[in-house]
């Protein structure tokens, strides 16, 4: 919809919640006399702290600029759900700040995963932690389960994992693209202890990520194709597709499909060398792939997720 349509039906919305709210719900002690369904514009301004002719002219679909603040005092003043405030911002045509899950992802999520076998498939939270993962995946890139916690992180063990760089075909190419879409992707993390704490150590142990992290370089994620020289399977050649979980903020799922019939033939043995039946499993297969643009190190278990979150953006 064009910007006149937009405001046109923020207003609209705007009414339509205002004029189901009651003075009783909203802690105001409604007067003898009282016409207006629900709340009056003014008592909606005066719960916002906004003036009464700038929500008068907000209704009205004047062109007005209207920031992320006082579109979260409206979406409190009117007690909008979470889906109506999501809902608040789009029409206001501000983004509205990614959040991590809580706890993590569910069940449904995690039984997702293991559902796509045998391609392989995992889930990284904001920080790129991965927090779920299936036994192909373990099969490509090794048991992150069998990592310390701290460790299970796409940038971590791109940068700081010696075998990924023979993993990774172009590994410089794939891990400068990563940080930028990582940036991208964390744009929102500043503060968050968890993103701090990857980025700070980062930049202390690894030169690469401290030169292209400097640059500031960003970059979007796009379904992708990627190249692996698996030590057990041999080469393989992966498209990789991310689906955000709109119930659990901040949680994305990756899958990795066969982009020949020759890396299809191998998904069986790749499912192998996570239970060490294809020789031996050196962290369980070990390969390499990206996540947000390749390989999937974050924190889980197996085939299930160990709720970490960090949070994504």
């Amino acid at each position: 919809m064009d910007d006149q349509q937009r405001r046109r039906s923020l207003g609209e919305f705007l009414r339509s919640r205002r004029e189901r709210l009651t003075p009783q719900e909203a802690g105001i002690l409604a007067g003898p006399r009282r016409r207006t369904p629900g709340l009056r514009r003014e008592e909606v301004a005066q719960l916002s702290g906004v003036s009464v002719t700038w929500y008068t002219w907000l209704e009205q679909a004047r062109d007005i600029t209207v920031s992320r603040q006082v579109l979260r005092s409206l979406a409190r003043a009117l007690m909008l759900s979470s889906v109506e405030r999501r809902y608040l911002f789009a029409l206001a045509g501000v983004p509205l700040p990614e959040r991590p899950a809580d706890g993590g992802p569910g069940p449904a999520l995690q039984k997702l995963v293991e559902a796509l076998e045998p391609h392989p498939a995992y889930l990284l939270d904001a920080n790129w932690d991965l927090v779920g993962w299936n036994r192909a995946e373990a099969g490509l890139i090794g048991d992150p389960g069998q990592l310390e916690p701290a460790e299970r992180n796409l940038l971590w063990l791109v940068f700081m994992d010696p075998a990924m760089r023979s993993l990774l075909a172009d590994w410089d190419g794939q891990a400068q693209d990563l940080v930028a879409q990582f940036r991208a992707d964390a744009r929102q993390r500043s503060g968050d202890p968890r993103f701090e704490q990857l980025t700070n150590g980062l930049r202390e142990a690894s030169p690469e990520f401290r030169t292209w992290w400097a640059a500031h370089d960003i970059a979007d994620f796009g379904s992708s194709r990627r190249r692996f020289a698996h030590p057990r399977v041999g080469a393989l050649t992966f498209d990789y597709v991310k689906l955000a979980a709109l119930d659990a903020p901040g949680i994305k799922l990756f899958a990795c499909m066969p982009a020949d019939a020759t890396t299809a033939a191998k998904l069986p043995a790749l499912q192998r060398c996570a239970t060490g039946e294809a020789g031996e499993p050196g962290r369980s297969g070990r390969s390499g792939e990206l996540g947000e643009p390749g390989g999937a190190p974050g924190a889980g278990a197996g085939a299930s997720a160990e709720a970490d979150s960090a949070a994504a953006r």
